[in-house]
């Protein structure tokens, strides 16, 4: 199995209309990877990813550089429908999005820790605690 399926990398950005939806689908698809088959694999070598450059820019760009595409899609579609106001760096949010869902679900004892892979309660938890907090970070106006 290749990598980029391991961790199966989505690079469409589906358009629900909304920021709050758009945030979500991106969340929820972290939140999947991350507890999913190759989330304890990927967990691995993100603590390896550390120690070795090479690994830590493999990764950069089977992983973080699509999220960060799809955050700026995100963002670009929101600016357009002026649902907030125009970023400087759309890509802060994709550092966001992956820092806390990695945070939350890998190093956060309870979530990292609990049920079996492809338990989605801790992941939805996470979504719905963070997504509030990531619409005001890009001054999205309540509603």
């Amino acid at each position: 199995m290749s990598s980029t399926a391991l961790v199966r990398l989505k690079v469409s950005s589906p358009d629900t209309g909304s920021l709050e939806g758009d945030l979500a689908v991106l969340l929820r698809d972290k939140a999947g990877t991350l507890q999913g088959p190759g989330g304890r694999l990927l967990h691995v070598l993100i603590g390896e990813a550390a120690h070795n450059e090479a690994l830590a820019r493999v990764l950069d760009t089977a992983i973080i550089q699509p999220v960060r595409d799809r955050a700026a899609a995100v963002v670009r579609r929101a600016v357009d429908r002026g649902d907030i106001p125009p970023l400087k760096d759309s890509h802060v949010l994709a550092d966001l999005v992956v820092g806390s869902m990695v945070s939350k679900l890998f190093l956060t004892p309870d979530a990292a820790h609990a049920g079996t892979a492809g338990d989605s309660s801790s992941g939805e938890a996470a979504i719905r605690e963070l997504l509030p907090f990531l619409l005001r970070a890009l001054g999205a106006q309540p509603g």
